[in-house]
């Protein structure tokens, strides 16, 4: 083997030896994006859980809000009811009493009318 041949093996050799470690740093760098993907995979995971909860949370609180609106709403309702039924029994009860009024006002006016003729006759010295 001559000089020339020698050198070309030992250049072959360590473009081999290159290669190899070329290789093996390629898979351990790959390596270690794999598992920093895995870590923020993770990550995001839990993130995922904790803001899923979050929201659950907000969707519960919300529904009881909306469960004490519909209680207040009826309370409101049954209080219209009970008022309304109260505006009209007092309505009647007035509309009775201006009833009972205006008629022992239009009497006292007749007797009052009746009694002023009465007077006007007199002082005319009409008699009937």
């Amino acid at each position: 083997m001559t000089r020339v041949t020698a050198i070309a093996w030992s250049l072959v050799g360590l473009m081999a030896a290159s290669l190899g470690v070329l290789t093996t740093a390629l898979f351990a760098g790959l390596g270690r994006i794999d598992g920093q993907l895995a870590s923020l995979g993770a990550r995001i995971d839990t993130q995922g859980a904790y803001l899923g909860s979050r929201i659950d949370a907000q969707g519960a609180r919300i529904d009881a809000q909306g469960a004490r609106i519909e209680a207040q709403g009826a309370r409101i309702e049954a209080q219209g009811a009970t008022l309304g039924a109260r505006i009209e029994a007092q309505g009647a009860t007035l509309s009775a009493r201006i009833d009972a009024l205006g008629a022992t006002l239009s009497a006292r006016i007749d007797d009052l009318g009746q009694e002023f003729r009465a007077d006007v006759r007199e002082l005319r010295g009409e008699t009937r």
